[in-house]
């Protein structure tokens, strides 16, 4: 398996749409950075977010998800409670070509503060804007910016095309517009 550069990506997201809207040189200038990286893809939250509280004492259950577990927010900064976690999404939408797996990191900007960003990953041939989990570890509020980065994409591509692609299995999540809640099979 290799790590795919920034040529690659470029290549792929301009010629072959695998990344809407693409950003083809690193955004830094008094922002989280985003855009292209020499082996990876920065990726922005978008403005809106579903931040998980307790008042009223919802059970978190995947297989019985409920809307009560947590408020919606379309904000230019997101505050993440102490301890707390949310949902968010990505601007950008990705198509993933068959022979590339893509494996999700959070931004050390973040991590620094206690925010930890976790993202399954992107199976071959799946499409949609990626949903974020946004954690905040920390016993203090945490801030959020919208439309800056939150996570970086690294595409590794397989020694041969799978054989069973996220397309080919009809998987629940494939092309996700916004925050997709968690969702039996």
């Amino acid at each position: 398996m290799s790590v795919m550069s920034d040529r690659w990506i470029r290549q792929m997201a301009t010629e072959h749409g695998m990344i809407t809207p693409f950003v083809e040189t690193q955004k830094r200038e008094g922002v989280i950075s985003y855009g292209l990286s020499s082996y990876g893809y920065d990726a922005r939250v978008s403005d809106e977010f579903k931040i998980f509280t307790n008042v009223d004492s919802a059970v978190i259950d995947p297989k019985q998800f409920s809307g009560d577990s947590f408020v919606d927010r379309k904000v230019p900064v997101c505050i993440i409670p102490p301890n707390s976690f949310a949902l968010a999404h990505t601007i950008e939408i990705f198509k993933i070509p068959r022979d590339i797996l893509v494996i999700c990191l959070g931004k050390s900007t973040y991590a620094r503060c206690g925010i930890i960003v976790n993202v399954t990953p992107l199976e071959p041939e799946w499409e949609g804007q990626v949903t974020i989990e946004i954690s905040n570890t920390t016993p203090l509020p945490a801030k959020i910016h919208a439309f800056e980065g939150i996570c970086q994409f690294l595409f590794l591509q397989g020694n041969e095309p799978c054989e069973t692609s996220y397309a080919d299995k009809a998987g629940k999540y494939m092309g996700q517009r916004g925050t997709s809640l968690p969702r039996m099979g």
